[in-house]
């Protein structure tokens, strides 16, 4: 059996909870998008506002990282953690901010497919939020993964949905090429939460 030495603090842990609330945060706004007369621009900006703030906690992570002797676990599973969280956030704002620059918003209606990405994102925002408390005792987090994974499927099966939506003929050229960017953007933010979940996996199978 191996010996291993903790930190007595929980600072670790909060700075991933902290994270991970951010991320409810992204997809609260996000879903935004779907109301009636949103102030896309206005949405925009809050995200990039909530961006700003999870590169924040990244930075302080990283700073406790680099001057703590003793970590939970493994230095390189806590960088990757914390710079997975924060690539989910940058994804999601990178979103918010091409829907407001490329105008798409002034279309009659968004393609059904994207609120359906966007839903999934907000499901797993919200269970990732719910699973990084639980990092400290290592304890029922097989479950977060496992609907995490099962979530970025979904994901998928909405982005490809998209992409046919797109090439249909339904949008002229120039919004297709638009509308594909926001939509590969949304995609990507899936698979980070996905990556998240792996690497709380393999997280805990080594710590276990």
């Amino acid at each position: 059996m191996r010996l291993r030495l903790r930190p007595s603090d929980d600072s670790f842990y909060e700075f991933f909870s902290r994270a991970a609330a951010n991320l409810v945060k992204g997809t609260d706004l996000l879903s935004e998008l779907a109301l009636p007369g949103v102030d896309v621009q206005s949405v925009s900006e809050r995200l990039v506002e909530v961006e700003h703030d999870s590169d924040a906690i990244t930075h302080e992570l990283y700073k406790k990282i680099n001057s703590s002797f003793i970590t939970p676990f493994d230095r390189e599973d806590i960088y990757r953690l914390g710079s997975l969280l924060d690539d989910v956030m940058d994804h999601l704002e990178a979103v918010g901010s091409l829907l407001y620059l490329y105008g798409l918003t002034k279309l009659p209606t968004l393609p059904r497919e994207i609120h359906e990405i966007v839903k999934v994102l907000d499901q797993q925002s919200r269970l990732t939020a719910e699973a990084m408390p639980r990092l400290k005792t290592m304890k029922g987090l097989e479950e977060y993964w496992v609907e995490c994974n099962r979530l970025e499927n979904e994901g998928d099966s909405a982005y490809r949905m998209a992409l046919v939506r797109l090439f249909s003929g339904e949008y002229d050229a120039l919004t297709v090429l638009k509308m594909k960017e926001v939509v590969d953007e949304l995609e990507a933010a899936c698979d980070a939460f996905e990556h998240v979940a792996n690497t709380v996996e393999t997280i805990v199978v080594k710590e276990s």
